[in-house]
């Protein structure tokens, strides 16, 4: 299905449907709680492994003086060190909204298996929380970012990437 220019796969087992929708009900009461108790922003996550939560995390931007602390990162950080790693394989995370792009690479990091949402970018943006413009960042070239980025000491910098290459104790994540 195209929805906003992006594919959504509504395509849920039947016999699945039930228990992803309770558990994403729980990522949008984390979100509902989160805004009603002045927490910080409109933003629940839960993450679940065979069936069970294993962690949840609400938006704690504001509260936590943290621009990091986005409800999906809260959440794999517990999830994470609930599981006592850093790879979530087998895992599920139900947001109350569709990831940013930095949740998302974090989701991607995490190696989450399947991602439900809620509202979309396009909800998010409607309410003022759009991040349209870090995409199209993300889509410039370097030299033509609005935040400047400039490579200095490549030479000296490239060491730590030889020696991690020839580590024989590297753990490649």
């Amino acid at each position: 299905m195209e929805e906003h220019g992006i594919f959504i796969e509504k395509q849920v087992d039947e016999s699945e449907r039930k228990e992803h929708e309770t558990f994403l009900r729980m990522a949008i009461k984390l979100a509902e709680e989160n805004v009603e108790h002045g927490l910080g922003g409109p933003f629940g996550a839960v993450i679940c492994k065979d069936g069970k939560v294993i962690a949840n995390g609400s938006n704690k931007v504001v509260p936590s003086n943290d621009p990091t602390a986005h409800a999906e990162v809260v959440a794999i950080r517990q999830a994470c060190s609930e599981t006592n790693t850093y790879r979530l394989d087998g895992c599920v995370i139900y947001c109350s909204c569709e990831p940013c792009p930095m949740c998302l690479g974090a989701i991607y990091w995490s190696h989450v298996d399947q991602i439900f949402f809620a509202n979309s970018k396009h909800d998010a943006a409607e309410c003022g929380f759009d991040d349209h413009f870090i995409y199209e960042e993300l889509a410039r070239e370097l030299h033509e970012r609005k935040v400047r980025v400039t490579q200095l000491l490549e030479e000296e910098g490239i060491k730590a990437f030889a020696l991690w290459a020839s580590s024989s104790t590297k753990t490649h994540y």
